[in-house]
């Protein structure tokens, strides 16, 4: 849904990150709440991040998320340079499969926060999540839609539940 007006802009460090960061997308396109998405890294394009982050504000973007693997230094480096609340999500991209880009996502020195979710396409849906609770907290009718997808991910495990039950039967 990437739309003139993005609320919620995510990068990711590389192309190879894009199955998975599309999982925030998804979600966000299911709120209702246009963002775009960009690759830029930390390491290979330092530049063009800072740019990109210093001019979020002004575009009206109110949230990051950015998603790296191995080192993963891309969210604690858009966290220095903005205010705006930035969540990271790390990639399991690494021989590591993940630990090290958590790792590096999460121990942040204090004074540059980055909002941490698990690794990999579920960190990814929950980033979406995360991003879309910020924002319903001045839109009350984001907040409703939130309430609504949360009672149907409690409706989803209740159907699970009772088709288990039927096949143990």
């Amino acid at each position: 849904m990437a739309k003139d007006k993005p609320l919620v802009g995510i990068l990711m460090g590389s192309d190879s990150d894009r199955a998975i960061m599309v999982e925030t997308g998804r979600i966000l396109d299911e709120l209702g709440i246009p963002w775009e998405l960009r690759v830029s890294s930390a390491h290979r394009s330092l530049d063009k991040t800072l740019a990109y982050v210093r001019g979020a504000d002004e575009r009206g973007v109110q949230v990051i998320i950015a998603g790296a693997g191995w080192a993963a230094h891309l969210a604690g480096v858009v966290a220095s340079a903005t205010s705006l609340p930035v969540i990271g999500v790390p990639i399991d991209s690494s021989p590591l499969q993940g630990l090290d880009a958590l790792l590096s996502t999460v121990q942040m020195p204090p004074g540059v926060p980055v909002a941490t979710v698990s690794i990999g396409k579920g960190g990814a849906r929950n980033a979406g999540i995360l991003a879309a609770q910020i924002l319903a907290l001045q839109d009350p009718q984001l907040r409703k839609k939130v309430r609504l997808f949360k009672q149907k991910l409690a409706k989803e495990i209740e159907r699970k539940d009772e088709a288990l039950q039927k096949d143990l039967k």
